[in-house]
């Protein structure tokens, strides 16, 4: 079908949603909107669905949303999984609509779908994954994306995100199914009669809480002052219970960025990875001067802070907290005598050098996957396979991912909160701060400088352009980048020069002596992402050889 007549179709039998009216007939059926809309189907990528809100095949909207609920029945019921799928939902516009239209779709299928009553985050829903013994997870949520984005997970049965293989099979699933005549949909209320559509009791949530609390490493930290922002996502119920829990009396959340708010009015992009979505927290902390600001991004499986530093605060990286997190689980565990043996702990290619040198100094087994959460929890699960899941201990990705325990299979911005506190409170009762222990772990290890950047690739052609830009570097590999002379590469599409057995990715590494640098598309985003990692004797000789690689990689990606 072609754009014009797709967008024919869909302006007679797109009715049900209002705003999707008013969008379609304001339009004009010649214009670049229009074909942007309706040019391709979004992409059912390796987590899911996630893209602009709005009418058309190449938007979020409760047609893509049902189609690939379809297309996801088709394959449920087809590989003989469980009939029950949890549904979870963040704070983000219309997310509460397409979880429902998520549920009706899965109970006319006649598969059970098993709703939050309420936004929660996102690892709650991995949790309620294997605690309901599901088949699958739906978590409707764009993660840290700008407000007019949404997003559609896809969780198995192990409540980690789906494999690459069971992605593939549900993207062939959806690519049969008409958006308006192959999808069986439900009266929602109908369906809660029935039984096919079911509130997630509270006692889920209480025993996620429960899982996270078990994991802590600390007596309290009841001493601890803490500012924290949800950013206007889910965050707010469960880090505020769970710091309660381990004794965080004084805690004080951004007012500005409470409550939950799809619009994200502070800030564009409600990320914890970004400085102005953290600004009014900073500006709070000048005021109230805490041990600690914590932010989490809007379904809560992400979480970043900053600690006191001198007269300021120190925004701390996503590598930084990684290492700082694995050195205190690793001396923690040591000392009280918890510390399995052969411990494992997992990152990802494009993460720190540095945490090798930091699970060396325990004896601890580093394991380095691919870019995505999900392969970290394929490791865990990996290892409950063999009868030895106790061997892990920790999982980080540089994006701020953090993961201490088998209890979820996604990156759990909850356990990270309480095991940031605890550690902040561990250093405070030693006369540190974590920018101290941080500094401590640099003069020990080597000053490792991390940074990454975005190029955006817009519009119809960029995912052809995007490609373009990663075969010219195949066919013309760089023999130099930022004038240091590329020692090793590896392709990890080919496998060339890649020594770790990992799946098929497009990536590619370059290797400048204590240098690296890391071009990999973003499987989400129309955008390379390129990282930067140098290692050297003082921090101000590694960022000058960063920002010498990052010039260089731009010049590459015009």
């Amino acid at each position: 079908m072609d754009i014009r007549k797709a967008y024919e179709r869909w302006l007679e039998r797109a009715v049900e949603d209002a705003d999707l009216r008013a969008e379609l007939s304001a339009l004009d059926p010649e214009g670049e909107e229009v074909s942007d809309r309706f040019y391709r189907d979004l992409a059912f990528g390796t987590g899911g669905l996630r893209g602009v809100l709005g009418a058309g095949t190449n938007r979020m909207n409760i047609y893509t949303v049902r189609q690939a609920t379809q297309g996801l029945c088709a394959w449920l019921l087809e590989s003989g999984g469980e009939r029950a799928v949890a549904i979870a939902h963040d704070s983000r516009i219309k997310s509460e609509l397409f979880a429902r239209e998520a549920a009706r779709v899965l109970a006319a299928n006649g598969i059970t779908a098993w709703l939050y009553p309420r936004l929660e985050p996102t690892p709650a829903l991995s949790w309620a994954v294997r605690y309901l013994g599901c088949g699958a997870g739906i978590c409707v949520t764009a993660s840290h994306n700008p407000a007019k984005y949404n997003g559609y997970k896809v969780y198995g049965p192990d409540g980690g995100q789906i494999t690459l293989d069971a992605a593939e099979r549900v993207q062939r699933e959806i690519g049969g199914v008409d958006p308006f005549d192959g999808v069986k949909v439900s009266d929602f209320d109908q369906a809660v009669d029935a039984g096919l559509i079911r509130y997630i009791p509270e006692e889920c949530l209480e025993k996620f809480l429960d899982a996270v609390q078990a994991l802590s490493l600390s007596g309290g930290a009841g001493e601890l002052s803490v500012v924290y922002t949800p950013l206007n996502g889910t965050g707010l119920e469960c880090v505020t219970k769970i710091l309660g829990r381990i004794g965080v009396k004084n805690v004080t959340v951004v007012p500005q960025q409470e409550r939950p708010d799809g619009h994200f009015p502070t800030c564009p992009y409600p990320n914890p990875e970004e400085r102005a979505a953290m600004q009014l927290g900073l500006e709070l902390c000048e005021k109230l001067k805490p041990d600690l600001l914590l932010g989490t991004d809007p379904d809560c499986d992400r979480m970043g802070a900053a600690v006191p530093d001198g007269d300021g605060y120190k925004l701390l990286t996503g590598n930084e907290m990684g290492v700082l997190l694995l050195d205190y689980i690793c001396r923690r565990r040591l000392e009280q005598g918890t510390m399995p043996e052969r411990p494992v702990a997992v990152t990802t290619i494009v993460s720190t050098d540095m945490a090798d040198a930091v699970a060396a100094e325990y004896g601890v087994e580093l394991r380095r996957v691919l870019t995505g959460f999900k392969f970290i929890g394929e490791q865990i699960g990996l290892l409950e396979a063999e009868g030895h899941g106790e061997r892990f201990i920790f999982g980080f990705e540089e994006s701020y991912g953090y993961l201490s325990g088998s209890h979820v299979r996604d990156k759990d911005a909850v356990n990270a909160s309480m095991l940031c506190c605890e550690m902040a409170a561990w250093y405070r009762q030693r006369g540190m701060t974590l920018a101290d222990a941080m500094r401590a772990l640099y003069e020990k290890h080597g000053f490792t400088c991390c940074g990454v950047s975005s190029f955006a690739f817009e519009g119809e052609d960029g995912m052809e352009k995007m490609g373009s830009v990663m075969d010219a570097l195949r066919s013309a590999p760089p023999a130099e980048i930022g004038g240091a002379a590329v020692t090793a590469r590896a392709d990890y599409q080919t496998g060339e020069g890649v020594a770790l057995p990992l799946p098929h990715s497009n990536v590619l590494e370059y290797r400048m002596g204590s240098s690296k640098l890391i071009i990999r598309p973003s499987g989400t985003e129309p955008k390379i992402k390129v990282y930067v990692s140098s290692r050297a004797g003082d921090m101000e000789s590694a960022e000058r050889a960063n920002r010498a690689l990052t010039e260089a990689a731009a010049e590459y990606l015009k």
